[in-house]
């Protein structure tokens, strides 16, 4: 792994860390008892972070062997030279995840260009023969149908620009709309300029409600549909929508953001961010180059 990379990550969590940490200090809740918010130990929780993020872009697609492999192996024994048993890092990551979600909300995600593109993701929990055992997510996860066909789990919800960066993001059951109201709201909130999406997104309100605070959703016309006249710039556009599919391949591929092996609800959101987080890291995203009609990577 790229030894600049480490670096970065863990100065710039460890700053965000002790900036939160002196932040709550200064502000202490009436009712606060005292106790530290973070367990105080071997580790500290600006390591716990960095690990959780050098775990999404190492390649690994196992948090234990690469823990005990890379983390406390020769690879990076010597950032991490105080590392805790793999069962006690497990317990640590649970209490990360607020400030994991501060941080990739605050720090990882990117600006706005005035061109974005939207789409969604499914999130399998478990292969279908077992959506009736499964408990982990009971309650939580949903039954949902995408192109490739059913599954069990959530949706991954995302809105990029036309350098790959991601905008926002937002988790929902699997069986939950695409044009749902609160997930276009939380997605596309703060956003001004174009946004081309799939077939999915079509709906004539959906369109008016983003109309009216400045941002015009382009999509595809279904075949049923009267053809209309379309900007030739946005037919142009329109074919490089697969730049989002790109970074969904990379989310799932390159960093760990789906697997079946979560046992906890909690670590499964770090996980998520985490990888959404790391995403921010790659120095390689799927991007688009005005002039050609592709997504290519830039450096």
């Amino acid at each position: 792994m790229n030894e600049d990379i480490i670096t970065r990550i863990f100065c710039e969590v460890d700053d965000f860390c002790n900036a939160l940490e002196a932040y709550l200090k200064s502000r202490p809740l009436p009712t606060d008892t005292g106790k530290a918010w973070f367990p105080c130990g071997r580790m500290a929780l600006s390591e716990v972070i960095a690990i959780t993020l050098l775990f999404q872009l190492s390649g690994y697609r196992c948090l234990k062997l690469f823990y005990k492999q890379a983390v406390q192996g020769a690879q990076l024994e010597r950032y991490f030279p105080r590392t805790v048993s793999y069962n006690r890092f497990v317990e640590l990551m649970r209490h990360s995840l607020m400030p994991l979600a501060l941080y990739t909300r605050g720090f990882r995600l990117g600006s706005g260009t005035g061109v974005a593109f939207i789409d969604s993701t499914p999130l399998k929990v478990c292969h279908n023969r077992r959506i009736c055992s499964h408990r982990v997510f009971s309650g939580l996860a949903g039954r949902g149908k995408t192109s490739t066909g059913w599954f069990y789990g959530f949706k991954l919800h995302l809105v990029i620009n036309d350098h790959g960066e991601i905008l926002s993001f937002f988790l929902t059951a699997g069986n939950v709309d695409d044009r749902n109201a609160d997930v276009i709201d939380g997605l596309c909130g703060e956003l001004t300029g174009k946004l081309f999406g799939d077939r999915g997104y079509i709906s004539k309100e959906l369109f008016e409600r983003l109309y009216g605070q400045g941002l015009q959703l382009v999509t595809r016309l279904k075949k049923n549909m009267k053809n209309v006249l379309m900007d030739i710039g946005d037919k142009l556009m329109m074919r490089k929508r697969a730049v989002i599919e790109s970074v969904n391949n990379l989310l799932k591929n390159k960093c760990q953001v789906e697997h079946t092996r979560h046992r906890s609800v909690v670590n499964f959101l770090v996980n998520l961010l985490a990888a959404v987080a790391a995403h921010g890291f790659l120095s390689r995203k799927p991007s688009i180059h005005r002039g050609t009609s592709s997504p290519v990577p830039v450096g």
